[in-house]
């Protein structure tokens, strides 16, 4: 047997498929990331189109919502905006009084009983408002006919178009003392109804406006949700069985539990702004003792009374208190084993 033919042992073979030094081999593979970890730079390279898109929107955002945040500095001033026409200059010639204007609010009973109203509103709109809009969505994917679905959604989202003048200024029509419901009961020979200037049932009277605004509009994200269920779920529930309610309980809602829980814990951190423009053009006829809520008695504190120190006191404890109410929410949702906001 000749020298050419003399077979190799499997190390030299090994040996020689080894890439030389120097040209890439293992070297640079020794310096690449693990699989799915990507350096900053590469992550930056990768996004950078999306990064320039929404860079616009991140300078409104710290424009508008986190710059002013450094004029909650006002909350530990008396703060006087006509000592100079320039903010800053009034803010850094205002008086400096500490923490007096919160001792202040912790002893006006007014500021409480406002803080009474707006959790009484968050709960009745958290019981009666938020599952509306889910119901409405459940019924109108139910609903066959194309065209039947899509008239409903429009009749159902046109109430959010209105403004609040022209809500209120339908109710007064309907449940004012002059309405229509009590022309209605008077004609039976009983006596109307004023209810629109009615403190007892004011809280529920704010509800039912924001239901007949809001509810349909809500449906979007729920409808969204139910269209992205695959049919082979269903087609598969039906095999096995399951009759319509049942695919409903085991196949749509699971569904839509992620949508609920985030939805749910958005809610909850904007507990406290129970609606500033709807409250506030209904304040006068049922009276602040059950129409103050926490927004309209920032505005009426800081706006009429010009007691702007005072009044930023009050929204700054109310901002802390709505973003204590986000992440312990968005803790529970955790715990639920959903998303949230964010992921743990």
């Amino acid at each position: 047997m000749s020298h050419s033919t003399v077979p190799r042992t499997d190390t030299e073979a090994e040996v020689n498929k080894k890439p030389p030094k120097g040209h890439g081999g293992d070297t640079g593979a020794a310096k690449r990331p693990p699989t799915g970890k990507l350096s900053l730079r590469l992550r930056f390279r990768r996004d950078r189109v999306l990064i320039l898109m929404t860079l616009p929107a991140v300078l409104l955002l710290l424009v508008f919502n986190y710059v002013p945040i450094l004029g909650n500095v006002v909350a530990f001033q008396e703060y006087d905006p006509y000592v100079s026409d320039n903010g800053v200059v009034s803010i850094l010639h205002s008086p400096w009084v500490g923490v007096e204007n919160f001792q202040r609010i912790f002893e006006d009973s007014a500021f409480w009983n406002a803080v009474q109203n707006t959790l009484v509103l968050f709960v009745l709109q958290l019981l009666l408002y938020f599952p509306i809009p889910i119901l409405l969505a459940l019924l109108i994917n139910s609903v066959v006919r194309p065209r039947v679905r899509a008239v409903a959604q429009a009749i159902l989202y046109l109430p959010h178009f209105f403004s609040w003048v022209l809500v209120v200024a339908v109710f007064q029509q309907l449940l004012g003392g002059a309405g229509l419901l009590s022309q209605l009961l008077r004609q039976h020979g009983y006596d109307g109804l004023d209810i629109m200037t009615d403190p007892e049932t004011f809280k529920f009277l704010i509800t039912a406006q924001s239901v007949w605004k809001d509810a349909g509009w809500g449906i979007i994200v729920f409808l969204a949700a139910l269209a992205s269920v695959s049919p082979d779920l269903y087609e598969a529930a039906a095999m096995d069985g399951a009759n319509r309610w049942r695919r409903m309980w085991h196949v749509t809602l699971p569904a839509l539990r992620p949508v609920v829980a985030l939805l749910l814990v958005l809610r909850v951190g904007d507990a406290l702004t129970v609606g500033f423009e709807q409250i506030l053009l209904q304040r006068g006829a049922v009276g602040p003792g059950a129409a103050e809520v926490l927004d309209t008695f920032v505005w009426w504190n800081g706006v009429r009374n010009q007691d702007f120190g005072y009044a930023a006191a009050a929204g700054l404890i109310k901002g802390v208190i709505s973003l204590g109410l986000v992440l312990a929410a968005n803790k529970v949702a955790h715990l639920m084993g959903e998303q949230g906001v964010y992921k743990k």
